[in-house]
């Protein structure tokens, strides 16, 4: 291992890159996802603000997921990238605390989002005559406003807590972001009673959300299968297939991470599943839903048809 400088009080980001060709193949491979999430996801929150056939409520969710996933990259891989071409791998103190308040805020808000999201499609599809009463504006903003706080509260409880807990000589971090679990294994105490919190709080906000959103989709997938109309059928299936996809590549990997003991995690799997709910799934999730929603489809045809008489 490096030779990293242990009187700061910095913390040493070990990364995800290997010093060799392969990790310049995968830093080149991770800063082409990064941008194609940050044009994916830009794109998505124009056409839905553009284009009035999109203003519902299941699009006004999809903007925000598309908000959340443009911050969520945004925290854990501009950093990544400077560390690797600068060779730096360090972080301060307090900006390892900033960047773990914003990941552990936005997987939480994130987490609810996808449950509400699911919670519309139940509506919609079960309860039809009742959709525009129970999925107001004003239900959508709460869901979304309670989304934040929830999350905000939640990680400045983890924050404050990895900020003041007393940490050995070595503070390198063998992650390629301040990830708490990965932080607390610096730690100079035992910190057994946290890593319940840590489980608990995983199970509150992952765990029974999860298990929310697939009680409703299997109501709804009940419903689907008792509709007469075969076309109805198949656009029920397809959006909901489109929501479960996405649900899985987020939830699964985390649930597997965050609910292991210690005893049981490398810190290589670690960061590879990682990869999947901070990198991976930002930049698939504006994909999945465009190319296999008509909807979508339909209004990047009118929008780009709009700016093209606008510029004749």
């Amino acid at each position: 291992m490096e030779n990293y400088n242990q009187t700061s009080t910095d913390f040493i980001l070990l990364g995800l890159f290997p010093p060799s060709r392969i990790g310049l193949f995968l830093f080149i491979l991770i800063v082409f996802i990064f941008l194609m999430a940050l044009i994916g996801n830009l794109s998505m929150i124009l056409l839905i603000s553009l284009d009035t056939h999109l203003h519902t409520p299941m699009y006004f969710l999809l903007s925000q997921l598309s908000l959340i996933d443009l911050n969520y990259i945004s925290t854990i891989v501009p950093k990544m990238a400077s560390d690797f071409l600068h060779g730096n791998k360090s972080i301060s103190f307090t900006g390892c605390g900033i960047q773990s308040f914003f990941f552990t805020t936005l997987a939480v808000v994130e987490a609810l989002l996808l449950t509400s999201m699911a919670y519309d499609r139940y509506i919609a599809i079960c309860f039809p005559l009742h959709y525009l009463i129970r999925m107001s504006k004003r239900v959508c903003v709460l869901m979304i406003t309670g989304s934040w706080i929830i999350g905000s509260i939640n990680a400045c409880a983890h924050t404050v807590y990895i900020l003041h807990i007393p940490y050995c000589q070595s503070r390198a971090i063998n992650h390629f972001f301040c990830d708490v679990p990965a932080m607390v294994t610096l730690a100079c105490t035992d910190t057994w009673v946290y890593e319940g919190t840590v489980f608990l709080s995983t199970t509150i906000f992952l765990v029974f959300p999860f298990i929310g959103i697939s009680c409703s989709y299997g109501r709804v997938l009940l419903a689907v299968y008792r509709m007469k109309s075969a076309e109805g059928r198949k656009k029920a299936y397809l959006t909901c297939s489109t929501h479960l996809t996405v649900v899985t590549f987020y939830y699964a990997p985390f649930l597997y991470t965050y609910l292991r003991p210690r005893s049981l995690r490398s810190p290589t799997e670690d960061k590879v599943l990682a990869v999947f709910y901070t990198i991976l799934t930002p930049m698939l999730n504006p994909i999945i839903y465009s190319l296999r929603n008509k909807e979508v489809m339909g209004a990047l045809t009118r929008v780009s048809q709009r700016l093209c008489s606008v510029k004749m």
